[in-house]
């Protein structure tokens, strides 16, 4: 079970999708060029079934922002985005109203 404290350890903000491009070494995943407030990341994340990159592009999602970087199928990850799914549909945690890239989720 996770503590109230360790919650508070999760840099979780809102981002900006620049880019979206297709994994080049996976059917599955996108390689995200992302903006949280002034600073740019890469995150990959297995939603290529669920959205096209255009729908992708100038849409703002929530990310933790302060996780390990990871490689994944030799891209490194530098965060991951919320998305909530089922076994059929999958949809990204979004901010409901407008509000800046690199805003605190709290």
């Amino acid at each position: 079970m996770a503590s109230y404290e360790d919650f508070q350890k999760l840099e979780i903000k809102v981002a900006e999708i620049e880019s979206a491009e297709p994994h080049p070494n996976a059917d599955r995943l996108y390689v995200l060029g992302i903006k949280v407030g002034e600073v740019r990341k890469t995150i990959v994340a297995g939603i290529r079934a669920h959205y096209s990159a255009e729908e992708l592009k100038g849409k703002k999602i929530v990310v933790i922002d302060n996780m390990d970087p990871v490689v994944i199928r030799g891209v490194e990850s530098n965060g991951m985005l919320l998305a909530a799914s089922d076994p059929t549909a999958l949809t990204l945690i979004v901010p409901e109203r407008p509000i800046p890239d690199g805003a605190k989720v709290k």
